[in-house]
């Protein structure tokens, strides 16, 4: 992937924050030191810089697997502010998934606390009474014989949370390696980081930009009912330049 592609998948730019379209495979941190990693978001933060002396970074994260909607916070200030706003519940965020099975219900809302697996797996987790509280709202947009198309909203942000969440409820993410039924080395898990909402400025609409359905889950969303031409109103498009945002970042370090 070139500068030139990340840049594509701008979905919004101001003076303070930046939100891409992360592609699904693409980490967003580089690899451990001394060890061999791939490719990262990071990689491109030199030109998602726009002329700021300063490069962009992480507000929070996403999964490798997962695309969708990822803020980056455009200098110190911004981003203390944006780490603040997502550690404190105050960033709404709306993903989708295509789950194998699903619910029988509409709708509902999992509380269900989540620990560490153990200390050789790294960030895996499991279903834990004495972890962390973890609570996830879905509903349920479309379903086909087999799988279902959710709406997932988490009220709080545990590493891996919809994973285990759907996992442990008995409808795991298709495409998911580590929770569910997926090959350890299988392509493709269907989540998607479809929404986010940023309440930034005290005297403005919260952002809200929404981000387009990824390739690699049009199939399956296509068969539970998902229209791609109707869904074209609702996603945000491309940002543009806007040298004004530059000068107001400038401004504000």
């Amino acid at each position: 992937m070139s500068p030139e592609d990340i840049l594509s998948r701008l979905l919004y730019r101001d003076g303070l924050m930046l939100i891409i379209d992360k592609p699904a495979g693409l980490a967003v941190h580089r690899g451990p030191e001394g060890k061999k990693g791939g490719a990262s978001i990071e990689d491109y933060f030199d030109a998602l810089r726009f002329g700021l002396p300063r490069m962009p970074a992480l507000a929070h994260r996403l999964d490798k697997e997962t695309s969708g909607c990822l803020v980056l916070g455009r200098h110190r200030k911004a981003l203390a502010d944006l780490n603040l706003l997502f550690r404190n519940g105050k960033v709404g965020k709306t993903y989708w998934a295509v789950v194998e099975g699903g619910p029988e219900a509409d709708e509902g809302r999992i509380d269900m606390p989540l620990g560490r697996l153990d200390d050789t797996r790294g960030w895996w987790m499991k279903r834990d009474p004495a972890g962390l509280p973890s609570t996830t709202t879905w509903k349920v947009m479309g379903r086909t014989e087999g799988s279902t198309w959710l709406a997932l909203e988490p009220l709080t942000g545990r590493t891996h949370q919809l994973r285990v969440h759907c996992s442990e409820m008995g409808f795991p993410i298709l495409g998911d390696n580590i929770y569910g039924k997926a090959p350890r080395h299988a392509p493709g898990m269907h989540l998607h980081a479809r929404e986010i909402v940023v309440p930034l400025y005290r005297n403005k609409p919260p952002v809200k930009v929404v981000a387009p359905a990824p390739v690699h889950m049009k199939e399956r969303l296509t068969a539970c009912g998902w229209d791609e031409e109707l869904d074209k109103q609702f996603v945000t498009p491309p940002a543009p330049i806007r040298p004004r945002a530059e000068q107001a970042a400038k401004q504000s370090q």
